[in-house]
Order: structure tokens, then C-alpha cells, then sequence
């Protein structure tokens, strides 16, 4: 008669040795495993950081490994929101917007009324010296006097003016030295300073010489004593030589010292001779 087992009992197997089959666990031994399996998980993320290994990237938000038995469930942080701009006000930007406006139109008017002014007042080209203008550049300029008692009555304006650019330019070159070395000055710029300072009427000074005279008809050459005119608001100039140059123009070509206080001329503003 076959013996009988339990039937949890089986038959034994190869060798003698009898497996016996385990019993199912109970749920409070299945949660003790499965918080020795998160224990486990969490000692081989440990070292993988600490051995510099690659570990994989948590997304925010994402929990962080397993933690020991017993310990909280941590959550990483997730970044914060940008710092919002701060816009200015409409305002503001209608207020900037007017005043660039109106600056640029300010540039534009003051650009515009400058070319305006030049283009219907034009310095005259008669008051450049030969001396700016490069030194005997009247052979291809007008840049002289058409008259030659005007090209005197210049010389005079000018230096009652303080303007010793002009004043000298009237001369010709080597004249200019010869003109200073009779007032006894170191140059013609330094006459011209030391002539301003005894001028005492500008205006009369200026016009000492009347601007309506003319030299003698196919005259190429002229002396005009500044005696022969009533020089008042400053010092006499002495005699001048004027030539006719090209493009009908006269240059100062001589001058003779004279006194610088003169007697009243004969005929007033006629010459004498």
C-alpha cells in the first residue's frame, strides 16, 4: 500500500535531498524587502557619484533616488522663473521720441539757414590777402582792388579793423617788410598792432581815403601821398606806390615813410598832385 505524503511535502530529488517549497510572505515582510531592495539601489547611486561615474540626469521635479529605510522621498527643486522686464511707459517712450524729433529738426534748420546765408552773402573775394591766398595769386584771381586810391583807402580800413592779414595782403610781398622796417616795426603784422593802438575813431580812421577816386586814364603806375587827405582818427601811412597788375588790378609795389601828423591839405579830398 503506497505510503502517503502531505501535499505541501514532494518528492525527493536526485541525491537524496528533499526541496522543500516556501511559504508565501506576509505583507509587512514583503514591505521590510522591498525597503532593503530601495537600501541597496540607493548605496550603488552613493558610489557611482563618489567613483565620478556617469549618472543619468534628473528632470525637475523627478524624485531623487531611493532613500534609506525610513527616510523621506526627496523632490528635487524646480528652477525658478526668469525675472519679469520692466517695459517703461508709453508716455515715455512718446515723450523721447518728440524731443529726438525736435532736436533733429534743430540740426536741419541751423544746417539749412547756413547755406542760405552763404549763398546769399558771400564774403567778398576782394579782402583776401595774397598772403592767404597764397602769395601772388592775383595773376589768376581778382582778389586785389580795381581802383588804385581804394587799394590805399583798404590798407587804412584794415588796420583800423586790427585786421593784419588783410592789411598786408594789399602789399606786395617784399613791400610788406619795407612798409613795417618805415613805421619802425619788426613786420608788417607787428605794424599793423602798433598802428591799431594809436587809432582812436574806426570809423573815421576806416574811411580816410574817399572810396569814389580813380587814377589817371591809362595810368599803369601811382603815388598817393597820405598827406594829400585829411587823415583823421589815427596816424598818417606815407606815400604809397600803386601798379596796375593783371585783370586790371593794383598792388602796393613801394612806400616811402611820411609824417605821422599832417598839415591840412590844400583842397580837401583832391589830391595835390
Amino acid at each position: 500500500m503506497a505510503e502517503q505524503r502531505p501535499e505541501h511535502e514532494q518528492e525527493p530529488a536526485p541525491g537524496g535531498a528533499v526541496e522543500r517549497a516556501q511559504p508565501p510572505l506576509d505583507p509587512e515582510q514583503l514591505r521590510q524587502f522591498q525597503q532593503f531592495q530601495q537600501f541597496q539601489d540607493f548605496l550603488r547611486f552613493q558610489e557611482a557619484q563618489g567613483s565620478g561615474q556617469l549618472v543619468p540626469t534628473q528632470q525637475p521635479g523627478s524624485p531623487v533616488p531611493p532613500p534609506p529605510p525610513g527616510g523621506q522621498l526627496q523632490v528635487a527643486t524646480p528652477p525658478s522663473p526668469p525675472a519679469p522686464r520692466i517695459r517703461a511707459p508709453r508716455w515715455a517712450k512718446r515723450l523721447a521720441g518728440k524731443v529726438l524729433s525736435a532736436i533733429l529738426f534743430l540740426i536741419v534748420l541751423a544746417i539749412g539757414g547756413k547755406l542760405a546765408y552763404d549763398h546769399f552773402f558771400p564774403p567778398p573775394k576782394e579782402d583776401l590777402p595774397a598772403a592767404i591766398t597764397g602769395g601772388g595769386t592775383y595773376h589768376a584771381n581778382k582778389i586785389l582792388s580795381a581802383e588804385p586810391y581804394e587799394a590805399v583807402r583798404k590798407v587804412y580800413q584794415q588796420i583800423a579793423q586790427n585786421r593784419p592779414d588783410l592789411a598786408c595782403g594789399y602789399f606786395d610781398i617784399p613791400v610788406q617788410q619795407k612798409f613795417a622796417l618805415d613805421l619802425g616795426a619788426a613786420d608788417c603784422r607787428d605794424a599793423v598792432g602798433r598802428l591799431k593802438a594809436q587809432v582812436t575813431d574806426v570809423n573815421a580812421y576806416a574811411e580816410s581815403l574817399p572810396s569814389y577816386l580813380s587814377g589817371n586814364p591809362g595810368a599803369t603806375t601811382l603815388t598817393i601821398d597820405s598827406c594829400d587827405f585829411p587823415i583823421t582818427g589815427g596816424p598818417a601811412l606815407g606815400v604809397f606806390t600803386v601798379s596796375k597788375v593783371d585783370k586790371g588790378q593794383w598792388l602796393i609795389t613801394d612806400h616811402r615813410p611820411g609824417p605821422a601828423r599832417c598839415p591840412s591839405p590844400t583842397v580837401s579830398g583832391t589830391p595835390s598832385r
